[in-house]
């Protein structure tokens, strides 16, 4: 069936990279999507520049939160306004393959499943391959909790999932909070080898910040899943290392 496909983007200061994102949805094969754009920055500047490329868009919506409030509780906001059985994650700097959205559905709808991700790879701001990440079939919590290979801007979810679940307040790894949150709840986490992504590393992006990815990973473990401070600490070593040999090595 050709359910509706809710797509979430937040924006703040993308502005370089938001036009080939939003590109990237246009030229989808499957057709009947609705954009939610949330532009997540006080500074206005880049609205108009945002609102022309998503002309291009038959079925949107824009949200401008009068205050920065962060990529998780943006999505949430969109979530809300949402009206898809689906939900789709696209970050303002990430390209899709242009049969993404297409060849995701009818894996979840051929499979049933209510949760998928694919391989995608990490470019550089130019557009250029660093590395690929190929999607595990199975993503178990007890994999998980070691090593998040979860790409956001790969997963599509069953909307209903949402009356559960929301993305926490924490300024890096909100996705793998939720991800971990959903596996631990028995939502089984299923991946599609095919790479249909291209997800931007920037080096002065928040989630770039060597401190700023130690401080949260420790804080999904000790406050988000009540790990002691010892396991936590443990966790966030195995968690950095994990991450520093798949991403670097």
């Amino acid at each position: 069936m050709n359910h509706l496909i809710s797509i979430i983007i937040p924006f703040y200061k993308k502005k370089l990279f938001i036009k080939k994102t939003i590109d990237s949805v246009a030229l989808q094969t499957y057709k009947n999507y609705e954009v939610i754009l949330v532009y997540d920055d006080p500074d206005i500047s880049d609205l108009a520049y945002v609102k022309k490329n998503l002309k291009k868009i038959k079925k949107k919506k824009i949200i401008i939160n009068k205050k920065n409030i962060g990529a998780g509780f943006s999505r949430n906001k969109g979530i809300e306004k949402s009206k898809g059985k689906f939900i789709a994650f696209l970050d303002a700097d990430d390209i899709w393959h242009k049969n993404k959205l297409k060849e995701q559905i009818k894996f979840m709808q051929r499979k049933k499943v209510n949760f998928s991700y694919t391989s995608y790879s990490i470019v550089n701001e130019n557009n250029k391959i660093i590395k690929r990440i190929t999607a595990e079939k199975n993503m178990t919590y007890n994999k998980l909790i070691k090593s998040c290979d979860i790409g956001l801007s790969t997963v599509i979810m069953k909307s209903n999932l949402f009356n559960k679940y929301k993305f926490p307040s924490i300024k890096t790894k909100e996705d793998y909070v939720l991800w971990l949150k959903l596996s631990k709840n028995n939502v089984k986490l299923f991946g599609i080898k095919k790479n249909l992504v291209l997800w931007r590393r920037l080096d002065n992006q928040l989630s770039g910040s060597t401190f700023q990815k130690l401080k949260d990973a420790f804080i999904v473990y000790n406050k988000y899943l009540k790990f002691n401070f010892l396991k936590s600490l443990v966790f966030t070593i195995i968690l950095s290392s994990n991450f520093l040999i798949k991403r670097y090595l």
